[in-house]
């Protein structure tokens, strides 16, 4: 019998085909993912890609505390590492996205066979997907080109390579790590840090167990389980996500149903944004210098540095705790006192919040203010001419309005809104240490969100709190002490070619007496001032200005005696610390460093310093100012707000210009100057009474507010010891100062 063939010739011709078909298929998937892999087939990150992935970091802005006080960015992302996250965090999204994500390369298998058998074929639409959080991370990183049907399956496969890829290169802490930094939670918060911020005030480490489900509950869908929005949904998606980890064994019995019943708190929730949190005027500053500041720093690449995408971090001189209390006491202030009865004086006004001025100048105000708002120029953009601008603003339309009492919708044309605004009074405010310079709080204003101007960097005047130049200028110049007498008499200056000018007091208090320069500072005399001037000159007050860090334009005139110069907020903080750091300038700063987002350092920061002043001079100035709070236009501080129940080492000084359009004080403690300035947005716009119209009602409280909850912190342990004496000792006898309180029956607080 012939032995029977075997050989693949004797085959049926389709098992043939059927074999050449099966090889073709399996050499055809081996070269799409070799030409997917190695990017023939369109665009696949490098290899230096994956080591460095790019996404969009907002710079951070730090507190000296270390607290994070914004961001500064198209996205409010910042990263963490592995080692930063709750172990909560990382079992909640395991159990709930990826149960197997230790046991597999980047692509889940057994999940694809679940999909493809019971979602494809059986059209089970709640099996789950096949994505694996590595897969996830890989879209995250580089975002799918295509949308159609087609495109998405293409995009799909490149995940996969991505993820394997990913897999490779690095750990599963890692990838862990990058998934949380790259995905958006909604509320504008974007990675896993701000998320915590901004919905719980914590950090991702310090996150609970019910927080980090809410939080990994949000990335199914942000708006729908947004706790905000929705917070039924919310609820029931982190129960959901509570089961899961119980489910596999990351939650007792116990711990799931007490925290399946814990009631959702969101009392926390403070939004990342530009408007809103700590600092926000400062943190537009910083977003301005940063911007120039990039401009001429590169890369290692070569690239310029962009504030709103590299990830930069400027660590900045101010106390979280500080510029926390600095805001509370404004917001205090304005809320309680000074608003209100703002507010009152205006309804016997008609409502109208401006003085001085006639319709024509008022209108002229508000023309302007209407081209400093958004909408005009959006308006003007669409080619509307000025007539159909200002029609448009004469419109009601549906707005959002600032209150002290909480926001409020209403119906409200454009330009009501422009007279609604300009009743409001606004504030300033800055501390500077003296010994660094570091400026430890910066207040711009009431509400970065509604009042953009910034009014530490504005020009205002100073009213009397220029008089301690004029003092330094006597203590310096002509070897007078703060227990020598002068003449409180009138004294008048000769101006060339216009009648002489005599300024007045604002109170007849021991007029035509000899009164010590202690006592006349720390109320305030006028004549006093002038009769200093008069000794010396105002080229001389001006020179000590300028040591002492004001820049701005000062004329050489006698009038700068009673504080007509316009300075910043900034100048004056810098200036008054000066007193306390035995005479030398420190420049105010705001950054210690800048560091890339691998925590290089690119820069770091110190302060320029200058001899001002003598030792000598600058402690006699702090025992004047002292008077102005013990005795004088400052006494307040101590009746009032009891700062004396913590330290007797408070000088200061307050100050009103003419008609209380700006109301100023500054207060300056051994380790803290602080310079506070209050009023309209312009001149015009101020109280007709001395009620609440002057430094010692509307600025000196903010201070006195501020300084209470800075000693009251025991967490701060803020120093309460007294100025340190020069090393020369100063003989100062001032019975006489001692005999003329005695000889007051009351303190008078006008301070023009």
């Amino acid at each position: 019998m012939a032995k029977k063939n075997t050989t693949g010739s004797d085959r049926p011709p389709y098992l043939r085909i059927m074999w050449r078909v099966f090889a073709g298929l399996w050499v055809f998937i081996l070269l799409f993912f070799t030409f997917l892999s190695l990017g023939w087939l369109g665009f696949m990150p490098s290899f230096e890609e994956l080591e460095n992935p790019r996404s969009l970091q907002a710079t951070e802005v730090l507190s000296d505390d270390g607290e994070v006080l914004g961001y500064i960015g198209l996205e409010n992302r910042s990263n963490v590492s592995y080692s930063q996250l709750s172990p909560s965090l990382i079992d909640a999204l395991v159990c709930t996205e990826d149960v197997r994500f230790y046991n597999h390369s980047g692509i889940d298998f057994r999940s694809l066979f679940r999909v493809l058998f019971k979602t494809v074929l059986g059209r089970h639409g709640s099996s789950g997907g096949g994505s694996t959080l590595t897969q996830q991370l890989a879209k995250n990183l580089f975002p799918r080109e295509h949308h159609s049907i087609i495109g998405t399956v293409f995009s799909k496969f490149k995940e996969w390579v991505v993820a394997v890829k990913l897999e490779h290169n690095y750990s599963k802490e890692e990838i862990l790590a990058m998934y949380f930094n790259t995905v958006d939670f909604g509320s504008n918060a974007y990675g896993i840090k701000t998320a915590a911020k901004t919905f719980f005030d914590k950090t991702p480490a310090d996150l609970d167990v019910d927080e980090a489900a809410v939080l990994v509950g949000l990335l199914k869908a942000p708006t729908t389980y947004s706790p905000i929005l929705h917070p039924d949904n919310a609820t029931e998606r982190r129960n959901t996500v509570l089961y899961q980890m119980h489910h596999y064994g990351r939650l007792s019995d116990e711990d799931y149903e007490r925290y399946k019943e814990k009631p959702l708190d969101m009392s926390r929730y403070t939004p990342q944004s530009h408007n809103d949190g700590l600092a926000t005027y400062l943190r537009e500053y910083l977003r301005s210098y940063m911007k120039d500041w990039c401009k001429h720093h590169r890369k290692p690449d070569g690239e310029y540095y962009n504030v709103h995408k590299d990830g930069l971090k400027i660590h900045t001189t101010i106390d979280s705790r500080m510029q926390r209390y600095a805001e509370q006491a404004v917001r205090e202030h304005f809320s309680k006192e000074i608003q209100p009865a703002f507010d009152r004086e205006l309804k016997t006004r008609k409502g109208n919040p401006f003085c001085d001025i006639d319709k024509k100048q008022q209108e002229a105000l508000l023309v302007q203010a209407m081209k400093n708002s958004d909408r005009y120029r959006a308006l003007k953009a669409e080619g509307l001419s000025q007539k159909e601008i200002r029609a448009a603003f004469n419109e009601k339309v549906k707005m959002r309005l600032f209150s002290w009492k909480g926001n409020r919708d209403t119906l409200l044309s454009p330009w009501d809104s422009l007279i609604y605004y300009k009743r409001f009074l606004n504030a300033g405010l800055m501390s500077v240490e003296p010994g660094t310079g570091y400026v430890r709080a910066y207040v711009g204003g009431i509400n970065y969100r509604y009042f953009k101007y910034d009014n530490v960097q504005s020009h205002r005047q100073v009213g009397s709190t220029f008089k301690p130049f004029v003092y330094t200028m006597a203590l310096q110049d002509l070897d007078l002490s703060p227990c020598s007498e002068v003449p409180n008499s009138e004294v008048c200056f000769e101006v060339w070619g216009q009648e002489d000018w005599c300024p007045k007091n604002s109170s007849h208090q021991r007029e035509g007496e000899m009164v010590t320069l202690k006592w006349a500072l720390a109320h305030s005399i006028n004549w006093v001032s002038a009769y200093l001037m008069k000794q010396g000159s105002p080229e001389q007050v001006i020179n000590i200005a300028r040591k002492m860090g004001v820049r701005s334009p000062i004329d050489a005139v006698p009038a700068i005696c009673v504080g007509t110069p316009e300075i910043t907020v900034y100048e004056m903080a810098g200036a008054m610390a000066t007193f306390a750091n035995k005479g030398e300038y420190v420049e105010p700063i705001f950054i210690t460093r800048i560091e890339d987002n691998k925590g290089m350092v690119l820069e770091r920061f110190t302060a320029h310093r200058s001899e001002a002043l003598s030792e000598n001079t600058a402690y006699m100035m702090l025992e004047l100012m002292k008077g102005v709070v013990q005795t004088g236009t400052g006494a307040r501080l101590n009746y009032k707000y009891q700062l004396n129940n913590y330290s007797t080492a408070i000088a200061g000084k307050t100050g009103t210009t003419q008609n209380n359009s700006d109301c100023w004080f500054v207060g300056i403690t051994p380790r803290l100057a602080t310079a506070v300035w209050t009023g309209g947005e312009v001149r015009s716009i101020h109280f007709r009474n001395m009620t609440y119209g002057q430094g010692a009602a509307m600025a000196l409280p903010i201070f006195g507010l501020y300084m209470k909850k800075i000693y009251t912190d025991t967490k701060l342990k803020f120093y309460r010891g007294d100025f340190e004496r020069p090393a020369v000792p100063i003989e100062m006898d001032c019975t006489k100062f001692q005999q003329e309180i005695q000889s007051e029956s009351h303190d008078y607080e006008w301070d023009f």
